[in-house]
């Protein structure tokens, strides 16, 4: 359908449009009460010319009321049409000094709107040519109707002048409102697409605690596909403290006077799993009111992001500085004591030298096990922040007797036969040596230390790509309780027999992380008094042969 010029609206077309339906009708009706001498006709009143224009005037009407023009062309056809049958009325029927003339402005409205300048101005010249043609044709008149004909032509080309003013006014303030009205759209737009590009959650109430914006985020964080409009803030956020009491964020909301940060409060999820948020809220502050002498408050902004993983991660740290500070504590403490009495012994006459030996090999046992521990702490920090974690190629075999050539010695030195099981063929592992030597040796001296009496077995065999080690001992064995904390840090069996060794705590822990960080885990097998077994497998490395 043709839209017409910039003031054309729908609107606008469906009056014009019932307009050109009753018009029509009022000029009949006044054409019929001239013919009845109730209206003093004009001297060119024409029966014959009453009775056709009347019934083009009605047909029209009703054609263009029932078949709105959906082209250029056939509202110009109608218009056109409008124009004729006006001007034959005027001239035939009522004469231009009667008071239908202003219909001619409803002709000029329609002009302007559906051609804008042109045709409005079209409209006037048009109207102007038919009052001189009335002038010219009915000369006989009297001079007042043709004063009353020239005032009427300068009515309608004023009215026109006006009109046009008015629609250069209205297209003017249309542009400026579209214009602001796509730059506020724009602005919208810009601000929507940084709120939902941004990680954290961000919500928006008004005063009342009701959404009324929110981001992606937000609905990822409340793992929720439903809209948050329109939802009270509680009902949406449903928060406990750290004592698991219920906590009112809207509450929280309206006693903030200022930009507030909460991190100790946690939010559940249906099936109870529980994360821990930080949430920063803050008043969105309007303008200062005269009467209540303060500024209003029209709503809240709240940012909320999870750090369950951080706050586990920072608790974690300050146990783990705590349960290292008290281990380091006391072998320090037994060898600067130790050595302090050496000092006082070397200088005191009775003091033999297995006194002197005895306390010196003591201090060294707790520099041993500092070392121990220091070593296991590095090891554990290389591999938290990934040091020494690229892939190579590692021969199996290989590695398995160099562990071997370095331990079998302290087990001989307690007793103890240290043996091999190799399978006939291992292939190579494409794995950080590092790691993999590491844990292997976490391993064996871990069964070394708590084995009395009997063997150690290092296993490693190959089946359908994979490779299985193992070391097994024949030692003291793990209870079933202390089986499933074994691989915490600092963990130490209540065994008396595992007190009679120092130890750190650290080796299986460590183990486990390195088994982590190779994307395999240690799997354990054990029973009291009969030893242990700890194994994990890894997956044979494919080597691509050069094309010949």
């Amino acid at each position: 359908m043709y839209k017409g010029g910039p003031s054309y609206t729908r609107r606008s077309a469906k009056i014009i449009r019932y307009a050109g339906l009753f018009v029509p009708v009022l000029l009949v009706l006044y054409g019929l009460l001239i013919k009845a001498d109730y209206i003093d006709a004009a001297p060119n009143f024409s029966d014959f010319g009453f009775l056709t224009i009347s019934f083009w005037l009605i047909y029209l009407s009703i054609v263009q009321f029932l078949v709105p023009s959906r082209t250029k062309r056939g509202s110009a056809i109608k218009l056109i049409a409008y124009h004729l049958l006006a001007a034959a009325y005027l001239l035939f029927v009522s004469g231009i000094s009667s008071p239908v003339v202003a219909f001619w402005i409803l002709l000029l409205i329609a002009s302007n709107t559906y051609f804008s300048k042109d045709g409005l101005n079209a409209s006037v010249v048009f109207f102007t040519v038919i009052v001189f043609i009335d002038i010219y044709f009915w000369h006989d008149i009297s001079t007042t109707t043709v004063i009353y004909d020239l005032a009427t032509v300068v009515a309608i080309v004023l009215s026109g002048i006006v009109l046009l003013s008015i629609t250069r006014e209205q297209s003017v303030e249309k542009g400026e409102l579209s214009a602001s009205k796509a730059q506020q759209s724009l602005q919208r737009d810009q601000i929507s697409t940084i709120i939902n590009s941004m990680s954290s959650a961000i919500i928006s109430t008004d005063k009342d605690g009701v959404v009324k914006v929110y981001n992606a985020a937000s609905l990822g964080l409340l793992d929720t596909n439903d809209s948050l409009n329109g939802k009270f803030i509680d009902d949406v956020i449903s928060l406990t403290d750290t004592t698991n009491a219920n906590i009112s964020l809207f509450k929280l909301l309206q006693s903030a006077k200022s930009s507030q940060t909460r991190d100790d409060l946690n939010y559940a999820y249906s099936d109870d799993e529980k994360i821990r948020l930080e949430i920063t809220f803050s008043p969105i502050r309007g303008s200062y009111s005269r009467l209540k002498q303060r500024e209003s408050v029209d709503g809240f902004v709240v940012i909320m992001r999870d750090i369950t993983k951080s706050k586990s991660l920072e608790e974690e740290r300050d146990e783990f500085i705590s349960v290292v500070s008290h281990e380091l504590r006391t072998p320090i403490t037994i060898a600067e004591g130790t050595i302090s009495n050496v000092q006082v012994m070397m200088e005191h006459p009775n003091a033999t030298k297995a006194m002197l030996t005895d306390a010196v090999d003591l201090a060294h046992d707790q520099i041993i096990y500092l070392a121990h521990m220091v070593n296991d702490l590095s090891t554990l920090s290389r591999a938290e922040r990934g040091v020494a974690d690229t892939a190579e190629i590692i021969d199996t075999r290989e590695m398995i007797h160099k562990i071997y050539e370095e331990y079998h010695k302290d087990a001989a030195d307690k007793g103890l036969h240290f043996n091999l099981d190799l399978g006939s063929t291992l292939g190579q592992i494409s794995a950080s040596r590092l790691y993999l030597e590491e844990m292997l040796q976490n391993l064996v001296t871990n069964a070394i230390k708590y084995t009395k009496e009997g063997s150690i077995t290092v296993s490693a065999k190959q089946k359908l790509g994979v490779i299985k080690f193992s070391v097994k001992d024949t030692g003291i064995g793990i209870s079933k309780s202390d089986q499933t904390k074994i691989f915490q840090k600092f963990f130490r069996s209540e065994d008396y027999r595992t007190r009679e060794t120092s130890g750190t705590g650290l080796g299986l822990y460590v183990a486990a992380k390195l088994a982590h960080k190779l994307k395999t885990s240690i799997k354990l097998t054990s029973r009291l008094n009969h030893g242990s077994t700890f194994s994990f497998e890894m997956p044979v490395a494919t080597i691509d042969k050069p094309n010949k």
